[in-house]
């Protein structure tokens, strides 16, 4: 009872009804939630652009105090009087003094542009510092510093944090001597104090109100100059993503990279300054799922009453229909139905109508089917009946010792059965040595006809004869040549077939008789007639052979014939004609081999 009560719920209504419910209350969710969400990274974005803005700017400075140092320090480098001076300490002769007093006005003059360098240093290539005047070596700088600057080649290395100095920036650049074929001469050491880095001191008071940090930090993650502590500074730059937590509190992170230095700039906001007023969203969003959720709900109800009433109402007339006695319904249009219920009905009857006349078509091909498979198996039996025939007449030939004519009739059976056997599908490719044999057999039958009139000669590469070809496409040609070239004289003649390889992966075919031959207007029209959409036969009937060839060469090899392909011919009065044409030595037909 429970399950005829179940039974009776479960119909087309309730299940538009639930379904469109519980999808109208997921997609209403799921747009709720995803409009949340997309506000929230809106607003979060729009943060987001604005401290990215910022770092851009930021950044921007940096390089530009940063291109601003390795502008003096390659001016520096280039110096006339230092390149000199270097000069002379690689070829070993020392600097006075004085020389090196000179020194000082050159480096005053130069720092004068800049006033963030705190210190600049001129060392040797062998450790001796030129400037200031004392005798420090170059050992007091990391060999990590060393090899950071002989790895630029003359670019201007950016270290970081002077271990000895926390309170500046060191970079060294090694300087190349211009008269010595560029090799290293010595470095100059420049120190530049973290507070030249500032690039927010206008505008500091903007970002505290907006709780903006920044962090710049070398390429190891070291502070360079931050308003955090440095503890929290190095716990921020090595964390990743675009968010970090900073004492417990989520921030946004911006990161620019210098490509002069490869230091970071860090940008940060906290979460909640980009997320004001979500709150508002939420209760929005809410209210307007609700609306949405109750109107869905009566719109429903009543669109499932109108779809499912009419489909209830074909469903009963659709029941009387059996397999086999299908009958088109009554042609009634109900004002009340829609258009869809409309052609349902109609596209109904025109299926059953179809179905009828199917079924009748089908019953009517089975039948002319099952005929034709019989005269099929009929027509197998006159085949087998010539062939034995012709096996009689070789055997009592042979018994009569006639072994010539004994000879053309096995000829014969071995033609016919070649012949006869092409109509077959998996016949339709044989190798070049079957189509050599049955255009042999062929010349042996015409050999017997014609007898000292015909001569001919077959001469294939034993390599070729392996080489996959379209049945049937030889002796065609041969039969052509007889035709036209050995009949058309008045003495003997001659048929030549050769089977050469041409290019690598083609080989050539090609079959030649001494006749008549043709002028140039004969040839043109068989050429011509050759490409035609429909074959033209000559008077002697062989047009229609050779249009069957070319068509067959262009179907299986439209690589290798062309547009102009297939079929080569060249002729000339009285020096005979010559047919060739090109196949690949693989094709589909390997397959049958």
């Amino acid at each position: 009872m429970r399950f005829i009560q179940l039974r009776e719920r479960n119909t087309l209504r309730n299940q538009i009804f639930i379904s469109f419910t519980l999808t109208i209350i997921l997609v209403l969710t799921f747009a709720g939630a995803f409009i949340y969400g997309e506000v929230s990274v809106l607003l979060k974005n729009s943060a987001e652009k604005h401290i990215q803005q910022t770092a851009i700017q930021a950044n921007g400075r940096l390089d530009a105090l940063l291109k601003q140092v390795d502008s003096l320090t390659t001016q520096i480098a280039v110096d006339a009087y230092v390149q000199k001076l270097l000069s002379r300490e690689a070829e070993g002769s020392r600097s006075n003094f004085n020389e090196r007093q000179s020194l000082l006005q050159i480096a005053n003059n130069y720092m004068a542009y800049s006033s963030g360098i705190s210190s600049l240093e001129l060392y040797t290539i062998d450790n001796k510092r030129l400037f200031p005047l004392d005798d420090s070596s170059l050992n007091r700088i990391s060999g990590d510093a060393l090899a950071a600057a002989d790895e630029k080649k003359g670019r201007l290395a950016w270290i970081g944090i002077d271990p000895r100095s926390p309170d500046t920036v060191l970079a060294v650049r090694r300087i190349n001597l211009l008269d010595h074929a560029y090799s290293p001469g010595g470095y100059v050491v420049v120190r530049v104090n973290r507070d030249y880095f500032n690039m927010f001191a206008s505008d500091s008071a903007d970002r505290s109100e907006a709780r903006e940090s920044m962090l710049l930090s070398d390429s190891e993650g070291n502070p360079i100059l931050s308003d955090m502590n440095d503890e929290t500074a190095q716990a921020v730059a090595a964390q990743t993503g675009s968010t970090v937590t900073v004492g417990g509190q989520r921030m946004l992170a911006v990161r620019q990279h210098s490509d002069v230095t490869d230091w970071k700039l860090v940008m940060l906001l906290p979460v909640e300054a980009a997320t004001e007023g979500i709150s508002v969203l939420r209760t929005a969003i809410y209210v307007s799922i609700g609306i949405a959720a109750l109107a869905f709900l009566l719109l429903t109800l009543l669109l499932s009453t109108m779809i499912t009433r009419p489909i209830q109402q074909l469903m009963r007339s659709m029941r009387s229909a059996r397999f086999g006695g299908l009958k088109p319904l009554p042609a009634t249009r109900n004002p009340l139905r829609t258009m869809e219920i409309n052609e349902l009905n109609h596209t109904y009857n025109r299926m059953v109508t179809h179905m009828n006349e199917l079924i009748q078509v089908v019953y009517e091909k089975e039948i002319t089917q099952s005929r034709t498979e019989l005269k099929a198996l009929q027509a197998q039996i006159n085949p087998h009946f010539l062939f034995n025939t012709l096996e009689a007449f070789y055997w009592s030939l042979e018994e009569k010792e006639e072994s010539e004519l004994a000879r053309t009739i096995l000829a014969m059976s071995g033609l016919f059965r070649y012949v006869i056997g092409s109509a077959e599908a998996h016949e339709e490719w044989v190798t070049v040595r079957d189509e050599v044999e049955h255009t042999r057999r062929y010349l042996q039958i015409m050999k017997m006809r014609l007898i000292d009139r015909l001569h001919y000669e077959i001469d294939a590469e034993e390599e070729l004869l392996h080489v996959p070809i379209p049945k049937l496409i030889l002796q065609p040609l041969v039969e052509n040549a007889i035709l036209h070239g050995v009949e058309s004289r008045i003495g003997p003649g001659s048929v030549t077939v050769r089977i050469r390889s041409s290019l690598p992966g083609l080989v050539m075919i090609s079959v030649s008789d001494d006749g008549a031959g043709m002028d140039a207007e004969t040839l043109a029209r068989l050429v011509q007639s050759l490409d035609a959409a429909a074959p033209q036969a000559s008077k002697k009937g062989a047009g229609v052979a050779m249009f069957n060839v070319q068509r067959r060469l262009k179907l299986h090899y439209p690589a290798v014939s062309g547009p102009s392909g297939g079929l080569h011919i060249e002729s000339k009065p009285g020096a005979g004609t010559t047919v060739s044409f090109e196949i690949t030595m693989t094709s589909k037909g390997e397959a049958l081999l």
